[in-house]
């Protein structure tokens, strides 16, 4: 054969070089680590709302004991109070004090009878019966006049125990009647609170699950134990309720807005993948599935999560299998290899 000359060698080389090239040009892909997505508990941290509420027990309700007109509020509403203190006076109205004046009638008149009934005893004129029916009369009467000066003596209305007044509902110089609310006293070291909650999420709820609270005036926040839950659903909010004792030391009022954590954990059966492969662009969140060394992007709804895992509520099936470390590197249809 006839040998090749060097210069025609060399471009026939280059030639070859170039094709080969293009030919044989290498698929980008990425180095990633997979892992499947599988079922699992969460331990979930939700963010729930409410209020401190005194509730029943920690309520006392100051009444009035007869028919009176508001003479002064000594305590307003807000007052700190201690026990035994004045909060309110009240003063005998109309009809009270016509049946005051009755009763002191009654009672003198049924003193008189039963003296003159004693006197004509004496005399031979009348029998033990009638000065026994007398004396009868006279002490019904008495009884009547101490029960109505007892009910006087309470027209001044004092704290039960220490605590904070949450509401006046009388105002001054106003006529109410016998058994008016007049002051409510939130007694002190009493407070729990009510939080709203999902329905579906109370259903998961323990007593003794914790809270962790934070009050709205920027106290420091605190952990409590949850007392009880009320899967009913209240009818304006559609909302069940938790609640929680606060402690006496937190510094906490009735009424006072409240922000809470509660640790949640999600049924065994929730679907989840390591929080690591949860992609979000625009607020959608996102994965790549790879299949066959290819990586494609699938759009999810995720769940609560515990900043290892994620529940995916759709999107995905049991056994696929997400890229979790790398993805930063992958797009749509790439190639990808495993670490």
């Amino acid at each position: 054969m006839k040998p090749i000359p060097p210069l025609l060698a060399l471009f026939a080389l280059a030639a070859c070089s170039g094709d080969g090239a293009t030919e044989n040009e290498v698929e980008p892909s990425a180095l990633v680590r997979l892992a499947p997505a599988q079922a699992a508990s969460v331990q979930a941290t939700v963010t729930i709302y409410g209020t401190a509420d005194a509730g029943a027990s920690g309520t006392v309700i100051l009444s009035a004991p007869q028919e009176a007109i508001v003479a002064a509020i000594d305590a307003p509403m807000g007052s700190a109070v201690g026990r035994g203190q004045v909060v309110a006076r009240l003063a005998a109205g109309p009809s009270a004090r016509l049946e005051a004046a009755r009763a002191a009638a009654d009672a003198r008149t049924a003193q008189l009878a039963f003296a003159r009934a004693q006197r004509l005893r004496a005399d031979g004129l009348v029998g033990n019966a009638e000065v026994e029916a007398a004396r009868s009369a006279a002490q019904s009467a008495a009884a009547t006049l101490a029960s109505l000066s007892q009910r006087e003596a309470a027209m001044t209305l004092r704290a039960p125990t220490a605590g904070h007044v949450s509401a006046v509902t009388a105002s001054l110089g106003s006529l109410v009647a016998a058994g008016t609310p007049v002051v409510s006293i939130v007694r002190a070291g009493n407070l729990r609170a009510r939080f709203g909650v999902d329905p579906a999420l109370a259903r998961r709820i323990a007593p003794g699950a914790s809270v962790r609270i934070t009050p709205s005036g920027g106290g420091a926040a605190f952990t409590v134990a949850v007392l009880s839950v009320d899967p009913a659903v209240d009818p304006q909010t559609r909302l069940a309720s938790v609640f929680v004792n606060l402690p006496a030391g937190a510094g906490i009022g009735a009424g006072e807005p409240l922000t809470g954590e509660l640790g949640v954990a999600t049924p065994g059966s929730a679907l989840t993948i390591p929080y690591a492969a949860l992609l979000d662009e625009g607020g959608q969140a996102y994965v790549f599935v790879v299949e066959g060394g290819v990586a494609h992007r699938r759009d999810v709804v995720a769940g609560p999560g515990d900043g290892r895992r994620v529940v995916i509520q759709s999107g995905l099936r049991a056994g696929e299998t997400v890229a979790v470390e790398g993805v930063t590197a992958v797009e749509d249809g790439m190639h990808v290899r495993t670490r």
